[in-house]
């Protein structure tokens, strides 16, 4: 129960509704323990008559006919207080449930780039939704089932002491076997229930990758094998769910026995103390008997309740891990700190620690507002690695990184990020309208700065192209877009937000030249004070810019004026001299 009480600030949030629920609850057990009192006495007053000891047939059926009445009354006010204890308890749960996850999710927020490079999207997206829904039966049904019991237990067996003592002890003697099967029982399902959650996100993982990736796997036509695996995984999982099943399978059958061997002790020993006049009424031992079974379901539902909580406390452990994580990236200051767009890199080294390669050594260079630098270099040289760190997106190991001549980590981190711009190489964009991704970049846009966004990055004509424009809504990570197309709306993001920093890691490379030379002149020409970076492949996305830098293997080779460079031999002049001869061919 250790990894449950993370859920104890949302009993103290919602103690009023809980404790409203846990009187009503008392409100109904005492009106359902009335019913079978006035069951025994009616069974009382018939036998009475039987035996003359009532020989009034008015008195007897003026009895009958008051405690008939009494009967349905309290039955349909215990039946009334149990809908309203149902009403409370689950509508608490269905709070907490909303809670969880919205705290859930503004964790997986919170929590830094590496992080999703560690975990994958389909476990992540089943703690926030499977393992919720575990957690949400433990705080709703489980606890009513508990409070319901409880309850129950203390009004009744309180009441058939007072009744009966001795028949008491009687019947309530199977409980102590019960508790000691629960308890053993509960021990194997929370191991095979924590089993269960794991492949179910292995589960969950795999058709996520699978339908992300549906077009390769067409495209390879790799259907057969990739089915193969999925039944394989599937069937595992499926032996787990009937390991954890046949240990739930037990408690119901179990529950059953101990309830009628309570019976037949009732009706033996009960019988025997009204002969031997040790009890007066026959009605006491109905009664009992009634009480009994009163007390079926409740015990009964101990073993689904610890099954439940078993379940809850497997899942709210994989749940705790990741609100326990902290960001590597933290927001230190906590003041708005104003950005101006001055970059500056003082021998900068950085590894990624999730894989330990190493993506910049002994990097120096600046760049000033008004300013455009582009960065060249072959696949892996450290280009992008350069962008992300002035997104802060991972945190300076060695040397300083500056903006505006304060340390990265000095600035408010939402004031440095809200003052950038940023078109990553992988362009997503999400199942949304044209128009609200492109407002992504500001959310209270107008058509006409999403339109002139959309011109900015020359994108304007294709969208009006469409049936419905700008309303025209994107498939998942939007498919229904060709590459170009998602490069340009990502580029038109990054524009309508006005930004002193705009970053574009290589977002150029599905464009025809004709198309990348219209988008660098409109960008020349929104980009005066700001501070731009331009990560590319292409010689033509870069010779305009105010100084270039190329990297190889994290560290710079070459940099100046794109009029310097080709009149130097190197890596630069090279990759010049070969894209002006594709061109030309």
């Amino acid at each position: 129960m250790k990894e449950l009480q993370y859920l104890n600030r949302y009993f103290i949030k919602y103690r009023g509704r809980l404790l409203l629920g846990l009187f009503i609850t008392i409100i109904a057990r005492i009106f359902a323990l009335l019913a079978p009192k006035f069951i025994g006495d009616s069974i009382t007053i018939i036998e009475k008559s039987i035996s003359g000891e009532i020989t009034d047939i008015a008195l007897v059926e003026s009895e009958l006919l008051t405690n008939i009445l009494l009967i349905l009354g309290t039955t349909l006010l215990a039946g009334f207080f149990t809908f309203m204890m149902r009403q409370t308890f689950i509508v608490v749960s269905r709070y907490i449930e909303y809670d969880l996850k919205n705290e859930i999710f503004q964790q997986y927020e919170r929590l830094s780039l590496g992080f999703y490079k560690q975990n994958r999207t389909g476990d992540l997206m089943n703690r926030i939704s499977e393992d919720v829904s575990k957690v949400r039966m433990y705080v709703g049904p489980a606890i009513m089932y508990s409070t319901t019991t409880i309850t129950l237990f203390i009004v009744v067996i309180s009441y058939m002491f007072y009744k009966a003592p001795i028949l008491t002890l009687y019947a309530i003697t199977p409980l102590p076997v019960l508790s000691i099967a629960v308890y053993k029982l509960s021990v194997a399902i929370h191991k095979r229930s924590t089993i269960v959650q794991q492949y179910l996100s292995k589960l969950t993982t795999y058709t996520q990758e699978s339908f992300s990736g549906i077009s390769v796997i067409k495209a390879y036509g790799i259907e057969p094998r990739v089915n193969e695996s999925f039944v394989s995984l599937s069937e595992t999982s499926k032996e787990k769910n009937i390991d954890l099943v046949k240990v739930q399978a037990l408690f119901f059958p179990l529950m059953i026995l101990l309830i009628g061997v309570s019976n037949l002790l009732v009706i033996y020993i009960g019988g025997n103390q009204f002969i031997n006049g040790k009890i007066e009424d026959l009605g006491t031992v109905v009664e009992f008997l009634i009480y009994v079974n009163m007390l079926t379901w409740p015990v009964a539902v101990v073993g689904w309740v610890t099954s439940m909580v078993q379940q809850a406390e497997a899942s709210q452990k994989r749940i705790n891990e990741f609100l326990k994580e902290e960001p590597t990236i933290k927001n230190t200051i906590a003041e708005a700190t104003p950005v101006v767009g001055k970059i500056e890199f003082n021998n900068l080294s950085y590894t990624y620690p999730e894989t330990n390669i190493t993506a910049l050594k002994d990097v120096s260079f600046s760049v000033n507002p008004g300013e455009t630098l582009s960065i060249i270099g072959n696949t892996g040289s450290g280009k992008s690695t350069v962008l992300e760190l002035i997104g802060r997106l991972y945190d300076v190991e060695t040397g300083q990184l500056n903006i505006d001549g304060i340390p990265i980590n000095k600035l408010n981190l939402n004031s440095l990020r809200s003052s950038i711009g940023y078109v990553p190489q992988d362009a997503f964009l999400f199942s949304d309208s044209i128009s609200n991704n492109i407002k992504f970049g500001k959310e209270n846009a107008t058509e006409a700065e999403v339109i002139e966004a959309a011109k900015n990055a020359a994108v304007h004509q294709n969208i009006e192209n469409f049936s419905k424009g700008y309303d025209t809504i994107l498939g998942e990570r939007g498919i229904t877009l060709s590459g170009g197309q998602k490069q340009r709306v990502s580029i038109a993001r990054a524009i309508i937000k006005n930004p002193q920093i705009l970053l574009f890691d290589d977002c150029l490379s599905a464009v025809d030249t004709e198309t990348e030379e219209e988008i660098l002149q409109n960008l020349h020409k929104i980009s005066q004070n700001k501070t731009t970076i331009i990560v590319s492949h292409r010689v033509s996305s870069a010779k305009n810019a105010d100084k270039i830098i190329v990297l190889e293997e994290g560290k710079i080779i070459q940099q100046g004026t794109h009029n310097e460079l080709v009149n130097v031999d190197g890596y630069y002049k090279e990759l010049y001299a070969k894209q002006l001869l594709e061109k030309e061919m």
